[in-house]
């Protein structure tokens, strides 16, 4: 067999082997991603779909789960692919990232009929403050030494312990706030915001867990970078529901 053979057998073999293992992507409820007449949709699912097609990924399914979740079926399950996940130096070596979705700013929350004085982080230590388990805020509020935090597994659980008075505070991007109040419901005219948790805000990614194929890896990274480079991605992420 010649090289040149052998690298084609070599390509074949890699690309059936990538495609014999089944994709799971899963993410947690978002503006970008949410359940409509029972499936996973919004702009964030229509940009993973559209990679994974272009990349000739096509034995794939996308499943909604409480961010715990999907997290732990990223850090121990071969084939799964997280989305939204925000790219930290801690989660830098635990996934094999594919592609930059987007970029978010999170805030603090509080309710306007609230009295709390709050003008710096550390002020902010002073109060309860709401956050989704296993979430990159949580991981940056704990790093920063805060204590009073009160757990949930799902934002709109989260948002509604700050609307009962359970918890003081609430970090969120704008999007996500607009969303959870429209959910609640609850008159966003009622929420303010206090504080801007700059070096929470980053990246959100498609990450693949460790197990998964590196060919897949490889072919989702350029599928997407192609479409970034097209433009589409900007422009589905621009259309908001």
């Amino acid at each position: 067999m010649t090289r040149a053979l052998l690298l084609f057998w070599l390509f074949c073999v890699g690309a059936a082997a990538s495609q014999a293992q089944p994709i799971r992507a899963v993410t947690e409820t978002t503006p970008y991603t949410y359940l409509e007449g029972g499936k996973v949709a919004g702009s964030a699912t229509e940009v993973v779909e559209l990679t994974l097609q272009r990349a000739g990924l096509k034995d794939y399914s996308v499943h909604l789960y409480p961010w715990a979740r999907a997290y732990d079926m990223a850090l121990k399950e071969p084939g799964v692919l997280i989305f939204l996940i925000a790219r930290t130096p801690a989660r830098e070596q635990q996934f094999r990232w594919a592609g930059e979705i987007m970029k978010i700013q999170y805030h603090l929350y509080r309710l306007k009929s609230s009295k709390l004085d709050i003008s710096t982080l550390e002020s902010a230590k002073a109060y309860t403050i709401g956050v989704m388990r296993d979430d990159v805020r949580q991981q940056y509020l704990r790093s920063k030494g805060f204590e009073r935090l009160v757990v949930s597994a799902q934002p709109l659980d989260n948002f509604r312990k700050l609307l009962r008075g359970q918890v003081d505070l609430v970090p969120l991007t704008t999007d996500d706030a607009g969303l959870l109040c429209q959910q609640a419901p609850f008159d966003c005219a009622g929420l303010e915001r206090v504080l801007t948790l700059d070096e929470a805000s980053a990246g959100l990614y498609m990450a693949y867990s460790l197990q998964t194929s590196p060919d897949v890896v490889q072919r989702t990274q350029q599928a997407f970078d192609r479409l970034k480079a097209e433009g589409a991605v900007q422009r589905i992420m621009e259309r908001m529901p």
